[in-house]
Order: C-alpha cells, then sequence, then structure tokens
C-alpha cells in the first residue's frame, strides 16, 4: 500500500499537461527560421526531388508527406507540421490542358497575401528539354507583378536527358557540354526579366546510376541563401547542417519524456505487483501505447501492430532483461521494489530508442539499430540506478 501511494502521488506529480505541450510547441515555433518555398512548375519537373535534395528525406518519406492544401496546391511540412524549418508549397495541374491558369493564379495570390512572418520564395522548375513553358511564364509574370519583393530563382533539372550517348555520368560541375548551355540559355532568356537567378541541378535516385545523387545541390543552396534575407538564409544552410538535425531532436526529446516519465511511472506501479509474469502482458501494452504515442509525436501515424513491430525491433536485445525483472520478485522482500526500477528504467530506455528511431525518419534517414542500441543502454543503466533511489527513499 505504501509503495502504491507513493505511485499514485508521484503520477500527479508528473501527469502529462496537454496544454502545456501545446505552449511548448508554440513558443519553438514562433521562433524557427521558417522558409516558404512556393514551387511552380509542371508535373515530373523534378519538384519532389529539390525537396529530398534540400532536406534529406527520403522519396517514399516525400511522397507520403503532401497533403493536399487548397484546390491547387500540395502543402510538405519538413521536419514536421508542428516544428516546420522549410515549408514547399507545390501547384498541381500545371501542364494540364483542362486546368484554368487563371483560377490558379487566383489562387496562389490568395495564398500569399495572406500575412506571415517567414522568409518566402518562388522557385520555379523547368526541365531542360521542355520549351513548352507558356502557362508556367503567364503564372510568373502575374505573381511578379503582384509580388516583385518575393525572390524567383529558375531551376533548370534534368541535365542528364541531353548528355551525348558516350557519357554516362555527371561531368564536373557546372556541366560546359554545349547542348545543356545551349538549352539553358534558351529558357533563361525565355523567362530573363522575371527571375532574379537561375541554376542547373540534377537530382536523381540512386537506381538511375548517376554520381552524386544531387548534382548541383550546393549551388542551389548557397544561391538560395543569397536570394534570401540573411536571418532566413540560414535554414536553408542549416537543412545540411548535422548540428540544427541534432538541436531539432532535442526539441522533440523534450517533449516526449513527458510523455515517457508518465508511462514510466505507470510501469513501475504495475511491476510492483509481487506476481511473477502476471504483470508481463500489461507492461507490453503500456510499452507499445508509448511507442505509438511518441510516434504521432514525431509526425509518424502507427497502428498498434506496427508500433508493437518497433518494440520488438529495437528492444529484442533488452528482453532478457524484462525476463530478469519478473524473476527477481521471488526474493522475499527486496523482490517487487527491484522490479519496480527496473520496469521503470526499461520501459524509459524504450522510451529513448524509439525516439533516437523516430528521431532518424524525421530526418529522413534509415534507423541505425547500433545507435539505437547505445542510446537504450546509456537509457537503462542511469535511469536504472535513478528509479531504484526513488523506489526505496520513497
Amino acid at each position: 500500500m505504501k509503495f502504491k501511494r507513493i505511485a499514485n502521488r508521484t503520477l500527479n506529480l508528473f501527469r502529462v499537461d496537454e496544454e502545456q505541450i501545446a505552449e511548448i510547441l508554440e513558443s519553438v515555433r514562433s521562433q524557427l527560421p521558417t522558409t516558404e518555398a512556393l514551387l511552380i512548375g509542371k508535373p515530373q519537373a523534378g519538384k519532389s526531388s529539390i525537396v529530398r535534395g534540400l532536406t534529406g528525406v527520403g522519396k517514399e518519406i516525400i511522397g507520403q508527406g503532401f497533403r493536399p492544401h487548397t484546390q491547387y496546391t500540395e502543402r510538405y511540412a519538413y521536419p514536421s507540421e508542428d516544428l516546420p524549418l522549410l515549408i514547399f508549397t507545390d501547384t498541381v495541374g500545371l501542364g494540364d490542358i483542362s486546368q484554368n491558369t487563371t483560377e490558379i493564379i487566383e489562387e496562389l495570390t490568395r495564398e500569399l497575401d495572406k500575412e506571415t512572418n517567414k522568409a518566402r520564395i518562388i522557385i520555379l522548375t523547368i526541365k531542360i528539354n521542355d520549351f513548352a513553358t507558356d502557362s508556367l511564364k503567364e503564372i510568373i509574370v502575374n505573381l511578379r507583378k503582384k509580388y516583385p519583393y518575393i525572390p524567383c530563382l529558375l531551376v533548370v533539372t534534368s541535365t542528364h536527358e541531353l548528355y551525348p550517348i558516350q557519357i554516362t555520368d555527371h561531368p564536373p560541375y557546372p556541366p560546359e557540354l554545349s547542348e545543356i548551355k545551349r538549352a539553358f540559355e534558351e529558357i533563361k532568356t525565355t523567362f530573363q526579366e522575371l527571375i532574379d537567378d537561375a541554376i542547373l541541378i540534377d537530382f536523381t535516385l540512386e537506381e538511375d546510376g548517376y554520381n552524386p545523387l544531387f548534382y548541383g545541390l550546393e549551388n542551389m543552396r548557397d544561391t538560395l541563401a543569397s536570394l534570401l534575407p540573411e536571418a532566413e538564409s540560414r535554414t536553408i544552410h542549416q537543412l545540411l547542417d548535422e548540428k540544427v538535425g541534432s538541436e531539432l531532436g532535442s526539441v522533440y526529446r523534450d517533449v516526449a519524456r513527458r510523455y515517457i516519465l508518465a508511462f514510466t511511472v505507470m510501469a513501475a506501479t504495475v511491476a510492483a505487483v509481487p506476481l511473477p509474469f502476471a504483470t508481463m502482458p500489461v507492461l507490453t501494452a503500456l510499452e507499445v501505447s508509448m511507442v505509438g504515442l511518441l510516434g504521432q509525436l514525431y509526425g509518424q501515424k502507427l497502428t498498434a501492430s506496427q508500433a508493437g513491430g518497433i518494440v520488438s525491433a529495437i528492444a529484442g536485445g533488452f528482453l532478457a532483461k524484462a525476463i530478469g525483472r519478473e524473476l527477481i520478485k521471488f526474493i522475499p522482500g527486496l523482490g517487487s521494489v527491484i522490479a519496480a526500477s527496473w520496469a521503470a528504467a526499461y520501459t524509459w530506455s524504450l522510451g529513448e530508442g524509439a525516439c533516437a528511431y523516430f528521431g532518424d525518419l524525421v530526418g529522413g534517414k534509415k534507423p541505425d539499430p547500433d545507435k539505437i542500441k547505445k542510446v537504450m543502454e546509456t537509457a537503462f543503466k542511469s535511469a536504472k540506478k535513478r528509479f531504484k533511489e526513488n523506489v526505496e527513499h520513497g
């Protein structure tokens, strides 16, 4: 009974406050140097590839991340809607003769008329072998007339489609091939009074066989930075900076730990029941629920079975510790106290491991099992000592 009273008191002390978490997210969001990139171009012109290049996010995540925003636009927020560093607004329907260009222009105008503290830039994307650009030009003419202060970057993509047959890889950047230079100059001439700068890129997939995958990425990053006010332009550089990715991960973890702590205390309360193995199904359900909730925080919607799969994937090496936690209950007197501290430490370390797992996904990386294992081992070791002391001195 004494332990139960302590656990209940601890639960009330550390109960998750949804309003407080919302305030934290809003505070962080208001301070982020968010940039909105308005992508204008036909389908298959390389707009999604630009998003991949600037964020490092995989093609599968990009494909799932774009959401309908208005009738003619979709939006993708990186790394998440809650904490965006970059917002990509993609026009849809361009190049489709059934679409009314005037309506698209009116819709974009309404969106750009909305007040915002974000830096904005228009990225006009055209394939190097596409010269049917009248509808694109009409849109840019109207937007630049009304918003001359929003910079416009012309990005000419897919350079490899004009490579001579004997060239099987990207040449040194910038490409000096006459076919490329001639086409690039013609496209630039078409838009010369409407753009602030123009660059060549070729962002491909691994299966395309070109190296590097993001040909011209550094030039694009630096050009974007030069077209944006200095304070906001740092965002472009930060997206390619591991340190910033780490700092952003810390923002997520600080919020996530509020949830982890609540589940940790609940796990300790359940594990204190002195019946070996009887509590394991309940603890497992708690842990799966926690991972599912953390996934939502990181923008990953999971079913219970998917969350359970992640628990198995990242916590396989800790199964022996879970079994040991139950067997220790056979020790008279101290067994339940020790089991409670072990359950709390295990749940805490699982939460930290899940944060590492989801953090990799948000950053567009493949989760690293070795890194996650180290995170969990470190978290388990420190948490076990901390929770054992709390229980014994409670």
